[in-house]
């Protein structure tokens, strides 16, 4: 199978879809990636690809086409830009990059934006072959939660949008359970929609690296919390933050420590000297993929949060997949699906979302458990994760929807080089 991947985001931009790749030449089919400048999630293009961009042009045996684009920058505005250039580069330039290339079938991973599926379904159009469409993120509702779009005309346009694109795919992977009801107000009965959530890439998998990194190393008696991933809007971290401070004086053998970039920070860093939470709160910056096992096996817990919205409450977190994987405890700051999952368990301990408070009683309760009953705990997480979320059982799965669409798309129908 010839499988063209559409995404916004690839290697040396660190998301799930570099390891899908991988897998897919791995197991024998030739992949084509198209994609952008790699510019996330600092905002500028990588100065590794300004200094050298034919060594981006392959991945792991893939083909990597990439096509100009707006660069994210500072602000809602630039990253509106940064969306829709995109969106209309691949499009058009990407199309016409790849038209003679024959494929059999595409993939688009959208983690977010949704209008990364605009040049999938001009791709679709052009090829007369199947698309398969991963949805990590539900748009508008993702958008009106966190305050990029709140008027209702907006909200409108953005869904029909949406329903244009839904409607050209020929099925629609949910993150979610709970994200398929949602989906289906958009399609109706024009696509099918299957379950599909995310992995940990298998440099987690059953704590391939049990060496603790150095970063971590603290004062003899410290519990450690980490949290690791985009430092966003989504993430709450003004409740984080007040959870710190809740405990900071009664409890300092607490502390927190952050991995990671992203829109906020900025503002994490301001409020931690405005309260006062140096001594407690570590933003250790952006560290590789490779290094985050290691930062795992260094920490008692493993922090994940969202805030209070409804399609939050939806969501699996991403790197929940990764923290289960590495068999860690796990607190969590959330409502919905991904709390559940871990409460019935027994994988961490769990409060509602915006709830400051109870973050940092889950916390302080987490702290004064044993060293054998946080370990039973990882080892439940780590049960779940082989039971729903195994790499290679899902990424089997994908393989084989991906094939049956392949084989039933009418082959005279696609164009020839």
């Amino acid at each position: 199978m010839h499988l063209l991947v559409i995404s916004q985001y690839f290697w040396p931009e660190n998301f799930r879809i570099n390891d899908l790749v991988a897998d897919f030449v791995q197991k024998g089919h030739q992949v084509t990636v198209l994609t952008g400048l790699p510019n996330y999630p600092e905002g500028q293009v990588f100065d590794s690809y300004r200094r050298a961009p034919a060594d981006f042009a392959s991945y792991a045996g893939a083909r990597v086409v990439r096509v100009p684009m707006l660069a994210r920058g500072r602000g809602a505005v630039r990253l509106v830009l940064n969306y829709f250039s995109f969106a209309l580069s691949a499009s058009l330039w990407g199309a016409w990059r790849l038209r003679k290339e024959r494929v059999d079938a595409i993939l688009v991973y959208e983690p977010s934006p949704v209008t990364v599926g605009i040049p999938g379904a001009v791709l679709r159009w052009c090829k007369r072959v199947p698309m398969a469409f991963w949805v990590l993120d539900l748009w508008p509702e993702t958008l009106k939660a966190v305050g990029i779009v709140s008027s209702d005309w907006g909200l409108w346009l953005v869904g029909l949008m949406v329903r244009w694109i839904y409607r050209r795919c020929d099925l629609i992977l949910a993150q979610s359970q709970s994200f398929i009801p949602q989906i289906r107000r958009h399609t109706g009965d024009a696509a099918q929609i299957a379950y599909f959530p995310s992995w940990a890439e298998s440099l987690f998998a059953g704590n391939a690296d049990q060496s603790r990194a150095e970063e971590l190393a603290g004062a003899l008696g410290s519990f450690t919390v980490l949290f690791a991933g985009n430092i966003g809007e989504a993430q709450d971290f003004p409740s984080i933050l007040a959870a710190a401070e809740y405990l900071k004086d009664t409890h300092p053998h607490i502390r927190w420590v952050v991995l990671g970039d992203g829109r906020v920070k900025p503002w994490v860093e301001h409020a931690i000297v405005e309260r006062n939470l140096a001594s407690c709160v570590h933003l250790l910056g952006r560290f590789p993929v490779e290094r985050m096992p290691s930062f795992f096996q260094g920490a008692d817990a493993l922090l994940v949060s969202l805030k209070k919205e409804p399609i939050f409450a939806m969501t699996i977190p991403g790197k929940l997949q990764s923290y289960l994987a590495a068999g860690r405890p796990i607190v969590a700051m959330l409502d919905g699906e991904g709390a559940d999952l871990l409460d019935t368990h027994g994988a961490g301990v769990t409060c509602p979302a915006g709830d400051a408070v109870g973050l940092a009683d889950a916390v302080l309760l987490l702290s004064t458990l044993t060293d054998v009953a946080r370990a039973e705990m990882g080892r439940k997480g780590l049960a779940l994760y082989e039971q729903e979320f195994e790499r290679s059982m899902l990424l089997g799965r994908l393989e084989a929807w991906l094939l049956q669409m392949a084989a039933s798309a009418p082959k005279e129908a696609r164009p020839h080089p």
